[in-house]
């Protein structure tokens, strides 16, 4: 059985880090306000918990998909007639392709919170970059959908 060319993936945060930021953002607000009257009794409940929300929905907006012959990371777009390879990567992979040694070159999409990865290395003379490297929790499906493009391009 072929490997699926079609793939898409949201690199959102896990509900935890939503409960642990509101939180956060509620106690921030109570820390400004501080039992002070007039405008600074509300102001921070108006002010923090939506700019929590907004800043925790701009974390976790970046996706990730295959489709029509693109490799698609938020707004880059990768023609896979350019991939050489995609390997799927561990945390531990991560942190190595990631390290010291790393190419400044590279073109790198990495979530913290997010311990898979996948190194897509490039075939293309007229780019610098020598690979992507963009954060995944399912990297060998989305390796695979890669290959699976390449191939049937």
């Amino acid at each position: 059985m072929a490997a699926p060319t079609e793939y898409a993936e949201r690199l959102g945060l896990r509900w935890w880090y939503w409960l642990a930021g509101l939180a956060l953002a509620g106690l921030l607000a109570a820390e400004l306000w501080m039992g002070a009257p007039g405008l600074r009794s509300w102001l921070p409940f108006v002010l923090v918990p939506p700019a929590t929300v907004a800043a925790l929905w701009w974390l976790g907006r970046i996706r990730v998909a295959v489709r029509d012959g693109e490799l698609r990371v938020d707004d880059a777009r990768l023609p896979v007639r350019f991939v050489a390879d995609a390997v799927p990567l561990d945390a531990a992979g991560r942190r190595e392709v990631l390290g010291v040694g790393s190419d400044p070159l590279a073109f790198v999409v990495q979530r913290p919170w997010i311990g898979g990865a996948v190194q897509v290395v490039l075939d293309d003379p007229a780019d610098p970059t020598p690979f992507w490297v963009v954060s995944s929790r399912r990297p060998v499906e989305l390796a695979a959908a890669i290959m699976a493009a390449r191939d049937a391009a």
